[in-house]
């Protein structure tokens, strides 16, 4: 496991600060947690703790909104059949349930279509183009993809199918010759937030229409389920119009929720105080097993799904394909480790780049983030089949690998993605020569800083701030009013603090796997806490024989009924030893 590099974060102007806690009447820690994240005034603060639906842009202000919008009227009003089309992952699939539910409202002349992963790959594909004429289509709206799908819309064009494109994928040098792409990412597109996911966009264009139809976006919020799902799962920034639409998703899925959410919920024992790591973690891998495992046509029917005994059906199906999905990544990943230890290059390589014959295809991205946690490099790797290597790249923060893997767009037959996180595939015999290339890239412009992980601390707390608020509360005030800078996600992330000289009160002991159960003792203040820290079983040994200072979030822990204050404990050092 990767060797943490513990960071103070010194962002916060000291006046500021103080300015906010007298402004706000709040504690210091948390005006100065609002200014770390750019929150330095009254309004500020207003719009980021009570997010207002009125806070989303004008959807017109994207370009070919409008375009985009009067073609769509046209094809409703004469009963042409439209094709939703979007990519088959959780980005993906919440598009297509999203635009495909809301467009059956208004017309019964809408169909949808998903790439088979293993037979079409990523993106439109030409089977997709083919399927629509067969089927006489006449308007595609494709979601989450079709940015990069030059050839196919070209094709799409000849046979007279209209494609309007609702993509937030970096473009290339070249844009299809599609009839709309709304695409915040467009250099010649002024739109004021550029980090929507592909369900945002899609929700932007029903939000365009509705407005052109004379409703409110209140008429609207039930779709926003769909596009929390979505921003969590596709990990983009929780800041801006995101938060706006998953302040008000989760709100949806907690008051209201979709029955195929709230089946898959309930089978993850999620039934309350549904978050953003809820959608993460219990929602969010069963959608993605569906295409990664078998067809992503399959989440979307669990989505749409208005029959309980069809829900129930559909949400066992979707769990078989994740507890599959889990003994694949395992093993795969294990076989991945194995190469990367007998394989000198990799002793000093900057990058991982690992293949093999048989491997799943639908779970080599998230292999690739595994051998991250272990080997803190930019990652790729591929599932080699009839002479054809797919699969996919994870970076490290701070760097870029899709403009890496773009240097070596010679020897690949296909890519695309986001700074973080890329798809891309090559004939099998270039592997080699491209593992060399993208290594010489890498090493090259990869900065020291980012060859180690580093954990970023937001503040320093004592143990007396974590005193409970009542005799009747048992949560400490810094824990309530931290909960209402939810919904916690990229560039909001939980805060993560830093408290000194704890001790093992002789109860901390290793669960599952590699986990730790802590029981820790500040001797000052007599407090015990509890907490978690996963992956770190071989701290026991320190944590037993020395105090500890750790790093850690906020948590609440749900156990048969009963809540209490947990520690989330990223990671810990012999006190003392982590000097600022």
């Amino acid at each position: 496991m990767n060797n943490y590099q513990w960071c103070l974060d010194v962002g916060a102007d000291v006046e500021v600060v103080n300015e906010m806690e007298e402004v706000l009447k709040v504690p210091q820690i948390i005006a100065k947690l609002l200014v770390q994240r750019g929150i330095e005034d009254f309004e500020a603060a207003r719009d980021f703790f009570r997010p207002t639906l009125a806070d989303l842009h004008d959807p017109f202000l994207m370009e070919d909104m409008q375009k985009t919008v009067d073609r769509l009227t046209l094809a409703l009003s004469s009963k042409e059949k439209i094709l939703v089309y979007g990519d088959y992952d959780v980005d993906g699939s919440t598009s297509v349930a999203m635009m495909y539910s809301f467009l059956k409202v208004y017309s019964d002349q809408v169909t949808f279509y998903q790439p088979d992963r293993y037979d079409e790959g990523y993106g439109i594909s030409i089977k997709g183009i083919e399927e629509a004429k067969k089927n006489g289509i006449g308007l595609i709206i494709a979601l989450d993809c079709g940015t990069r799908a030059i050839q196919q819309i070209k094709l799409a064009n000849e046979y007279g199918i209209d494609v309007i494109v609702c993509d937030h994928h970096t473009p290339g040098a070249e844009l299809p010759d599609a009839y709309a792409i709304l695409n915040p990412k467009k250099t010649s597109c002024s739109y004021p937030y550029k980090e929507l996911c592909g369900c945002g966009i899609g929700f932007k264009l029903i939000q365009a229409f509705s407005l052109h139809q004379g409703f409110g976006t209140e008429e609207i919020m039930s779709y926003l389920d769909f596009v929390a799902v979505a921003i969590g799962a596709d990990i983009v920034p929780i800041t801006g119009e995101n938060r706006t639409l998953a302040y008000f998703g989760l709100k949806q899925i907690n008051s209201a929720p979709r029955l195929g959410f709230k089946t898959l919920l309930e089978a993850g024992n999620k039934t309350s105080n549904v978050g953003i790591s809820e959608l993460v973690f219990t929602v969010a891998p069963r959608v993605n097993a569906a295409g990664r495992i078998s067809h992503a046509s399959a989440a979307v029917e669990m989505m749409l799904v208005e029959d309980d005994v069809k829900a129930k059906e559909w949400v066992e199906v979707i769990n078989g394909h994740n507890t599959e999905r889990k003994l694949l990544d395992q093993s795969i990943t294990e076989e991945a480790l194995n190469i990367i230890l007998e394989d000198p290059f990799y002793s000093n390589s900057a990058s991982t780049v690992v293949w093999r014959e048989g491997w799943h295809k639908g779970v080599v991205g998230i292999v690739a983030s595994r051998l991250i946690e272990n080997y803190y490099k930019p990652t790729i790797v591929l599932a080699v089949k009839d002479g054809e290597a797919t699969g996919s790249a994870r970076s490290v923060k701070g760097y870029d690998v899709l403009e890496a893997i773009e240097q070596c767009s010679d020897l690949l037959t296909k890519f695309g993605g986001h700074k973080y996180a890329a798809g891309l595939s090559m004939p099998e015999e270039n592997v080699m020569i491209f593992r060399e290339k993208f290594e010489s890239i890498v090493s090259s412009t990869i900065a020291d800083e980012l060859k180690s992980p580093k954990l970023i601390i937001n503040t320093e707390i004592q143990s007396e701030d974590l005193i409970p608020e009542t005799s009747g509360n048992p949560f400490p005030k810094l824990f309530r009013l931290v909960e209402q800078f939810a919904p916690f996600g990229p560039h909001n992330m939980r805060p993560v603090f830093l408290m000194r000289n704890l001790k093992d009160t002789g109860y901390s002991k290793i669960v599952g796997d590699d986990h730790l159960k802590l029981t820790l003792k500040c001797e000052r203040t007599n407090q015990i806490f509890t907490g978690i820290c996963f992956g770190k079983a071989n701290y026991l040994e320190m944590l037993q024989n020395k105090d500890v200072d750790i790093v850690f979030s906020l948590s609440l822990n749900e156990y048969r009924g009963t809540q209490e204050l947990q520690l989330d404990v990223k990671d810990m050092k012999p006190a003392g030893e982590f000097m600022i």
